[in-house]
C-alpha cells in the first residue's frame, strides 16, 4: 500500500512538473472574510530573510514581543529560500572578523555543523554550504535568542501581508492583515509547484483547491510599557511594505547628479533594477545521465554564455558556487583561479550572469511594478494587493534557469564567445524534489535571489532636502577625474562632484578657491553621524537587458550600466536610511533602504543585510522603551541628539558595530581595506 501511495505521489509530482511551465495558474480578486486569529505583538517584521531574522535575533534579546512572517516555509533568505548559499564578503572585514554579533555567530555555526566553513570547497566564498542546513541553523538561533533574552517570537511561514490599516492622518500602522496558507486537503506538499503558480493564490483570502487559508490580524501589544505601541519593520525581499503603505520610494535607474555620477540615464528608469535569479542546485555523477531537453529551450538557448573567455570551463564554473563537496578533487587552474576538479557526490549552486539571471529592463516585462503599475492593475485598491510582482516574469525565470541547467550539460553554443567554446557535460543531474537541496519539485529556489527592489526616499535632511539617500559617492572608490566625468558632467556638476569628495577642502572647492583639477580626493566613505551598522562589498552589478524579451537574440546589457560598478570603501548604514517618510511607526532594514540604484548594488550582501536587521530590531526596541518615535533621534542634525548617542552605544556595547576601525574626517585613506 504504501508503495503504491508512493508511486501515485511521484506521478502527481512528474505531471505537475510538466505542467508547471504550460499552464500558470491564476486567482481572481476575492472580497476579504472576517479573520481567524488576531496576534498581538511590539514588534512585526515582514520578511524572514537575513535582514528579517536580525530584526527577531536583536528583538527577542531585548525582551520584545516578535512576530515574524514568511512567504516561504524557510527562514534565512538569501542563504536559504534563495538558494545563494555562499556568503559574500570582502577580505579584511573577514580577517577582522569586524561583523554583526549574530552575523558572527551564524558563521560559527555553519562551522560547527560541519566542522568547518566551507564544506563545499567552493572559490567565490570562504563559506558555501546546502541551504536546507541554513534554515535550520537559523531556526535554532532564534529559538536559543527567545530563552536568552525573554522574548516570545511567533513565527508565520508561508504567510504574506495583504492588508494594512493606516490612522485617519497617515503617520501610524494600526494593524495588519495576513494570509497564512497550507495545503488543502488531498492536495500535494508545499513547494510541489513554483512560486509563478502560486504566488496569486497566496495573496488570495479564499481557500483553493492548492490551499486552505488562515487569516490573522496582527495588532499592537497592549502594555503601559511601550505606550500601546508597536513597530512594523520591512524586511521584505522587494519592499512590499512600502509600496502598500504607499510611502515616497525610487526603483531602478536614478538620474545622473553629482551624487550619481555614473548614472546611465539622464532620467530616471524605474524599469531597470538589477537582475533576478532562481537559483538550482546540481550533482556531479560517475556515469552519464540522461538529460531532458525542456520545450522552451530554444526561447532561451541564445542568451548562455560563459561570459569570458577567462571563465570558459565547465569546471570552474561548477566548482563557483559549490556548496557541497565530501572527496576534494585534483588542484588545478584556469584563467588565473585555482580550484579543485569536482568529483561524483560534488553540489553545484547555479547563479550566474548570462546564465540564471533573469534581467528584464522595460515596461513591458519588468518584474517589480512601479506605484503607477500597482495602481493600474488594482494592487493599491483595498483589499488587491498581490505583492506587487509581474507573475508573468516570474514564470520566465524559472523557464530560465530550467533552460540554463540543460544549457550547461548538453548545450553547444555561446551567445558572447561564439562557437567551439561550449562542450556538454552529461556526467551531472539536476537535483528535484522536496527533499533536494532547495526543497522544491522542481529543484529551483524557493524565492527567487533578489539583488534590488523599491528603495525608501528618506526624509529631508541636512543637506538632502529633497529626502535623505545614500548614493554612489558615499561608498565609491572611482577616480571621477578620468576624461568621461570631465567631459560628461556639465560644469557646476563637476565641480559639486569634486567639492563633495574633497572632504575637509570641500569649502575651498565650493569657493572658488582651489581648482576641481587640483581638490585631493577623500580616500574613505561618508561618515554618517547616526551611523547604526556597517557593510563592505564592491558594488556589483547584473545590469538590466536594453529589450525586451531580455532572453531575445542578440539582446545587449543596458548601455553605461556598469559604468558605476567597480570597488567601494566600507561603508555605514545611516538610521535616516531607515525611516521613511509618512509613516512613523515604520522602519525599512535590508535591501530597501534609501539607497540610490547604484550604492544599492553594494548595499545587498549578506553581512550587509544582517548589521541593517540588528540595527532595526535595536531602534525599534530602543523606541519602545524610550516612547520615542525613531525620526526623533535625527531630526535635529546636525545638531547633537543625546539620545541617538545612547542608542549608538547600546549597538556597540551589544557587538553591532556602527563604524570601522579609525573612522575619522581626519582619515582620509581607507586604501589598505580589501
Amino acid at each position: 500500500m504504501k508503495n503504491r501511495q508512493k508511486k501515485a505521489c511521484h506521478q502527481l509530482i512528474s505531471i505537475t512538473l510538466l505542467t508547471t511551465f504550460l499552464t500558470p495558474y491564476s486567482v481572481t480578486a476575492t472580497p476579504p472574510r472576517n479573520p481567524d486569529k488576531t496576534v498581538n505583538c511590539e514588534i512585526l517584521i515582514v520578511g524572514g530573510g537575513l535582514s528579517g531574522v536580525a530584526t527577531a535575533y536583536e528583538s527577542l534579546l531585548a525582551g520584545r514581543t516578535v512576530c515574524l512572517t514568511e512567504i516561504t516555509d524557510w527562514l534565512g533568505g538569501q542563504i536559504s529560500s534563495q538558494g545563494t548559499s555562499a556568503l559574500d564578503e570582502r577580505p579584511t572585514q573577514r580577517e577582522k572578523q569586524f561583523y554583526s554579533r549574530g552575523y558572527l555567530e551564524l558563521r560559527n555555526r555553519i562551522q560547527q555543523k560541519y566542522h568547518q566553513l566551507n564544506p563545499g570547497d567552493c572559490w567565490v566564498s570562504d563559506s558555501c554550504f546546502l541551504p536546507r542546513d541554513a534554515h535550520n541553523i537559523i531556526s535554532q538561533m532564534l529559538k536559543d535568542v527567545e530563552k536568552q533574552g525573554r522574548g516570545k517570537l511567533h513565527l508565520f511561514p508561508n504567510t504574506v501581508i495583504k492588508d494594512l490599516q493606516i490612522s485617519a492622518d497617515g503617520k501610524i500602522i494600526n494593524s495588519a492583515i495576513a494570509i497564512q496558507h497550507q495545503p488543502a486537503k488531498n492536495a500535494p506538499p508545499l513547494n510541489t509547484f513554483t512560486l509563478s503558480q502560486t504566488i496569486e493564490d497566496a495573496y488570495s483570502y479564499q481557500n483553493s483547491s492548492r490551499f486552505n487559508k488562515t487569516i490573522i490580524h496582527f495588532l499592537p501589544q497592549q502594555s503601559q510599557k511601550n505606550n500601546n505601541q508597536w513597530y512594523v519593520i520591512d524586511a521584505s525581499e522587494t519592499g512590499e511594505i512600502i509600496a502598500l503603505a504607499d510611502v515616497p520610494y525610487r526603483l531602478g535607474i536614478d538620474p545622473i547628479s553629482y551624487l550619481e555620477p555614473s548614472s546611465s540615464s539622464t532620467t530616471n528608469d524605474p524599469y531597470c533594477t538589477q537582475g533576478f535569479t532562481y537559483t538550482f542546485a546540481m550533482e556531479a555523477t560517475k556515469e552519464p545521465q540522461p538529460q531532458i531537453m525542456p520545450p522552451f529551450y530554444h526561447q532561451y538557448a541564445p542568451y548562455f554564455s560563459y561570459e569570458l573567455s577567462r571563465l570558459a570551463n565547465f569546471d570552474l564554473v561548477f566548482t563557483y558556487r559549490r556548496i557541497w563537496s565530501p572527496q576534494k578533487g585534483k588542484q588545478t587552474r584556469f584563467g588565473g583561479i585555482n580550484f579543485t576538479i569536482p568529483t561524483p557526490g560534488d553540489i553545484s549552486m547555479q547563479n550566474w550572469t548570462w546564465g540564471n539571471d533573469y534581467r528584464p529592463g522595460t515596461a513591458q516585462d519588468n518584474l517589480i511594478y512601479t506605484r503607477q503599475q500597482l495602481q493600474a492593475t488594482g494592487q493599491l485598491q483595498p483589499g488587491g494587493w498581490k505583492g506587487g510582482l509581474r507573475t508573468e516574469t516570474l514564470r520566465k525565470g524559472e523557464e530560465k534557469a530550467l533552460a540554463y541547467y540543460y544549457w550547461l550539460v548538453a548545450g553547444t553554443t555561446d551567445s558572447q564567445l561564439g562557437a567551439n567554446v561550449k562542450q556538454t557535460h552529461p556526467n551531472n543531474r539536476l537535483l528535484t524534489g522536496i527533499n533536494s537541496p532547495m526543497g522544491t519539485a522542481s529543484g529551483l529556489s524557493k524565492y527567487p535571489y533578489m539583488r534590488e527592489g523599491r528603495r525608501i526616499i528618506g526624509r529631508p535632511s541636512w543637506g538632502q532636502p529633497q529626502g535623505f539617500g545614500i548614493w554612489e559617492v558615499d561608498i565609491s572608490r572611482h577616480n571621477y577625474h578620468d576624461e568621461y566625468y570631465r567631459k560628461t558632467l556639465p560644469a557646476d556638476m563637476y565641480r559639486q562632484l569634486k567639492a563633495t569628495l574633497a572632504g575637509i577642502e570641500a569649502i575651498l572647492v565650493i569657493r572658488g578657491e582651489v581648482s576641481p583639477n587640483n581638490a585631493r580626493k577623500r580616500r574613505r566613505s561618508t561618515i554618517f553621524p547616526d551611523a547604526v551598522g556597517i557593510g563592505h562589498y564592491a558594488i556589483d552589478f547584473h545590469p538590466c537587458m536594453l529589450n525586451s524579451p531580455p532572453e531575445a537574440p542578440g539582446n545587449i546589457e543596458r548601455p553605461g550600466e556598469r559604468r558605476g560598478a567597480g570597488n567601494a570603501y566600507p561603508f555605514q548604514i545611516a538610521l535616516r536610511a531607515m525611516i521613511p517618510q509618512k509613516i512613523d511607526n515604520l522602519l525599512v532594514g535590508g535591501k530597501s533602504i534609501a539607497t540610490s540604484h547604484i550604492a544599492a548594488a553594494a548595499y545587498r550582501v549578506h553581512s550587509f543585510e544582517w548589521s541593517a536587521g540588528a540595527a532595526a530590531g535595536t531602534v525599534a526596541s530602543f523606541a519602545l522603551k524610550e516612547n520615542i518615535a525613531p525620526y526623533q533621534l535625527v531630526d535635529d542634525l546636525p545638531r547633537l541628539e543625546p539620545k541617538l548617542q545612547v542608542l549608538k552605544g547600546i549597538l556597540e556595547k551589544n557587538g553591532n558595530p556602527t563604524a570601522f576601525p579609525d573612522t575619522s574626517i581626519f582619515n582620509q585613506n581607507w586604501e589598505k581595506w580589501r
